[in-house]
């Protein structure tokens, strides 16, 4: 259950997509640490999602879990209700913090990319992104945040990334025009780009392969891949009030990668 405030300050609530793993993951037990409740999507794995659930638990939080598919903005509609009746569980009309997290890998070298998987991408990484922040627009309070997660391959890079990489550059576009026009209602909006991190992502490329870990860790200012506690902690830390006045950045947390 969610944890009571003793000085009486309404419990914030955050909704996360692909919040069973990895870094949505890490984003869901960060918040909990905080004393953030959450209401976090996944694609497939309910067992998984449950798990975090019950992590979120020890950590004296709610978590709810929903399944979505973030590339299928027919299902949208549906989905905001679900969120609606999972506010409703929480005792609120309305959440806090946005994370736009979920996404999917793609590493193919720019004219061995098809059609196909270039829609994929777009389908997932920005068109979903741009109409559920849409939808759930109303169901944000006013004076709340928002992060969408991008990646360093923006500003680096790396061959076989063009695809994936240019999606997440409309993210950092999109994310400063959200700024703009959310502005009135005093929504803060950010782009957090992670680095190379160790998870399952990309098949747990920089996770269970030495040869990349290595090859990141030696472009890295700090000497080692990222890990999830590296960039949920501050993703958590950028949603506070403590940093209220961080708006329209493209905050890049790799450890000084290729600098």
């Amino acid at each position: 259950m969610t944890a009571g405030n003793s000085a009486g300050i309404t419990p914030k609530i955050a909704l996360v997509t692909g919040g069973s793993r990895g870094l949505g993951r890490n984003t869901v037990l960060h918040l909990a640490k905080r004393g953030v409740s959450s209401i976090f999507t996944y694609r497939s794995n309910q067992a998984e999602a449950e798990h975090v659930v019950g992590l979120a638990a020890k950590e004296g939080q709610t978590a709810l879990a929903l399944p979505l598919d973030t590339g299928k903005v027919s299902s949208f509609d549906a989905f905001v209700e679900q969120v609606r009746e999972s506010l409703a569980r929480l005792g609120a009309g309305r959440f806090d913090y946005l994370v736009n997290n979920a996404g999917t890998s793609h590493h193919a070298a720019f004219d061995k990319t098809s059609e196909e998987e270039l829609d994929s991408l777009y389908n997932v990484h920005f068109k979903g992104v741009f109409f559920l922040t849409q939808k759930l627009l109303p169901l944000i309070n006013d004076g709340g945040r928002i992060v969408n997660v991008s990646s360093g391959l923006t500003r680096v890079a790396i061959p076989g990334s063009a695809s994936y990489a240019s999606m997440k550059g409309a993210i950092e576009v999109l994310t400063r025009y959200l700024a703009k026009e959310l502005g009135p209602r005093r929504i803060v909006v950010n782009t957090v780009a992670p680095g190379a991190v160790a998870t399952d992502f990309s098949g747990g490329m920089v996770r269970d392969n030495p040869e990349i870990n290595k090859r990141v860790a030696d472009m890295t200012a700090l000497g080692r891949a990222g890990l999830p506690d590296d960039i949920g902690p501050m993703i958590a830390a950028l949603l506070s009030e403590d940093n209220r006045w961080v708006n329209a950045q493209r905050i890049e947390v790799s450890g000084g990668m290729s600098i």
